[in-house]
Formats: structure tokens, sequence, C-alpha cells
């Protein structure tokens, strides 16, 4: 297909992870209603953002991928024929926990799940004590509708994974996404974030020639105000619509794939790439050690 209708849901979320589910349940369908093809939720949908403190009892949230959230998800996805894209806390083992996106095609079956594979440790945003890193390499799922690439969050500030994604063939990369501001930093920090946030993002289309689909919460949890702020961007980076920074919301765009082709054409970043020269990029920093 060349075009298709993208859904996002962004949302304020509880403590009760049950609610959380079907209220999201209840925007897919609104999402379907307004044509969406393909929906992507925000990151860890079923919870709090938890990760604002280190504490145990948080290990009680997780659940298995496939799992209950899943497999209530994927009756859903064949009811509507929708594929849906969900990022949940997988418990994989005791022990062993990561942050990871299921995707569920519009038959509703479950086409596999990208884990999380850069994990920040900053205030408020205490990752690592939760999750393992991702070991599942980078992933492209071939829908119903179209070939999508899935990072999480903390991957959406790095051009290599947005580079091998899109280098694998997906037709859009989805960000699920929690992040936001401290409410204790002055209005200029904060307008300076979210616009770092968004270049970031806006530059791997530009780089790759692909949409790119942010989806980001809304509400105050523990200190953060998360700054919703959701968009979509086109293949060369121009901002097809953002949401509010405070409001619920669900909305539907239409993707033209032929415009990956078209900017490819135009400029050709991928034809130009001298993947000969780049082998240094796999160290961690180019000094004498």
């Amino acid at each position: 297909m060349s075009k298709v209708n993208v859904g996002i849901v962004q949302m304020t979320c509880t403590a009760d992870k049950q609610q959380n589910l079907q209220k999201a349940i209840a925007k897919v369908r609104e999402a379907a209603r307004n044509g969406a093809q393909v929906v992507c939720l925000q990151e860890l949908f079923t919870t709090l953002y938890f990760c604002d403190e280190e504490n145990y009892d948080n290990f009680k949230l997780a659940e298995a991928i496939p799992g209950p959230s899943t497999d209530e998800l994927s009756k859903v996805a064949g009811e509507l024929n929708v594929v849906i894209i969900a990022s949940l806390f997988e418990k994989r083992a005791h022990g062993v926990y990561h942050n990871t996106a299921a995707v569920l095609d519009a038959d509703g079956s479950y086409l596999g799940k990208y884990r999380k594979m850069h994990i920040p440790d900053d205030p408020g945003f205490y990752e690592k004590f939760y999750f393992t890193p991702g070991d599942l390499g980078y992933k492209v799922f071939n829908t119903k509708f179209a070939r999508v690439g899935v990072l999480i969050c903390w991957d959406q500030w790095f051009p290599e994974a947005a580079r091998i994604t899109a280098l694998m063939g997906a037709d859009i990369l989805f960000y699920p996404t929690a992040i936001g501001w401290d409410i204790t930093q002055d209005e200029a920090t904060n307008v300076e974030q979210y616009s770092a946030w968004q270049i970031i993002q806006r530059s791997h289309a530009v780089a790759n020639g692909i949409h790119v689909v942010s989806v980001n919460r809304v509400g105050d949890e523990a200190g953060v105000k998360f700054w919703g702020g959701s968009f979509f961007a086109n293949p060369f980076g121009v901002i097809i619509h953002q949401t509010t920074q405070d409001q619920e919301e669900v909305i539907v765009k239409e993707l033209d794939f032929d415009k990956s082709d078209y900017y490819r054409t135009h400029w050709p970043f991928l034809r130009d790439r001298r993947i000969d020269s780049y082998q240094p990029i796999t160290k961690i920093f180019l000094d004498d050690e």
C-alpha cells in the first residue's frame, strides 16, 4: 500500500493497570472509527511512569509478552482490522525485565516484539534499575498495511538506531515515548528540551527519507509534567501534525509512502553513504585507548 492511515493515542495514566488498558482500547476504537489502519500507543501505557523511583514493588507491574495485555489487544486488533503497537513492561524471567513493544497485526496475530536497546539512568528516569537492555536487535515488522519499525523513547536520541531500522526497509519509524520536564525547572529550559527532542526525531526523518511518528503521554506524575506534543513528520522532517502538550488526544493522519521515494531521489543521502569509511563509529570514543 502506498498510503496508510496512522493513529496515535496520547493519554494520561493512573495506578490501575486494567483501567489504563481499557482506556487505551477505547481510544484505539476511536482511532479505528476515524479510519486508522495502524495505531501506536505511548510508552508503558498500562502504568504510571514508575521509573521515577527505584522501588522493588514496581517489578510486580511486569507481565509476559505475549501475555494478558497482548491477548486482549489482539482480539481488538482482529475485530477492528487494525495494527496495534503496544509498549509494555515485560517480565522475561525471574529477575530479567525489559521495556518492550509488541506488534499485533490487523488479523489479531502476534507478529513479535522489540526490546528497548538504549536504557537511560537520570534523575526521575531510573530505567537501568528495571530494564535489561534489549537483545533482539533492531526490528521491522511486516504488517498488513505497512512495514513498521519500532524504537522506544531513549532510542530516539540515537541516529544509529533510526538508520539501521530504516535500512531494514521500514516504511515508518514509530517512537512510543514517556518524556517530560521537571516542574522545578524554568520554562526556558523546558522549551529548549522539548525543541531538542522534536528536532532529533525530525532529523531521523530527513536523514533516512522516512516518516517518523512519535507518541508521548500527558499528565503530571511524581514531579514530572509529561509534555505530550506527539507528532507526525514527513520524510523531509516537516511536521504534519503536532498534538497539544496538556490534553489527551486521538489523532489519525494519512501517510503517503511515495514521498519517501520522492525525497530519497531528490536528496539521495542513502545513495551517497560511504559505508567503507564508517568503521570508527563502532568505538566508544576515538582516542588512544
